[in-house]
């Protein structure tokens, strides 16, 4: 409960990812099936932690945490239940997955974060909007993802408008 909560989520996805595509490659559905109840686990403990004795600027940034890390549990169910078995499924590219650039990488420095999705990949922005909490991700927000990450992957833009588009 150090870091900014900017930090802290980004973070937790890398981690999402690389533990996600690590079990992908060496255990399939079955390890899918696995990581979900790990998944689950951690979101119970930070939700044991929030409603500990805790400040409100880390209650804050853990509620935060934990809206982002629900969307993450949601996609390793849904994954689990479609029977996604490889890092090449549809259901696990069409992600927004973060991760570190390796030595040698074509889109940053070792080091860099990207964010992936499909054949987009982008340099991640930092962005930083303070500490405030977060929508809920909902499979409409993942399609609104895919949306722009797409269109930014061909150089266009998007302003999503709307129920659909409002805080994206």
């Amino acid at each position: 409960l150090k870091w900014p909560g900017a930090t802290l989520i980004a973070g937790s996805s890398i981690f999402w990812t690389l533990e996600v595509d690590q079990t992908l490659r060496n255990d399939g559905h079955k390890g899918i099936t696995e990581y979900f109840t790990k998944v689950h686990e951690q979101l119970l403990e930070l939700t044991r932690i929030v409603s500990g004795k805790i400040t409100k600027l880390q209650r804050k940034s853990l509620g935060a945490l934990i809206t982002i890390d629900v969307h993450a549990r949601d996609v390793t169910s849904s994954m689990r239940d479609a029977g996604v078995s490889s890092v090449t499924d549809f259901a696990w590219i069409s992600q927004l997955r973060y991760e570190l650039a390796g030595a040698g990488s074509a889109h940053g420095d070792e080091g860099d974060t990207l964010v992936r999705q499909l054949d987009g990949v982008f340099k991640y922005g930092c962005e930083y909007l303070g500490n405030s909490m977060r929508l809920v991700v909902t499979p409409l927000t993942d399609r609104i993802y895919l949306t722009l990450t797409g269109a930014l992957q061909l150089f266009l833009g998007g302003a999503p408008a709307g129920p659909a588009g409002t805080g994206k």
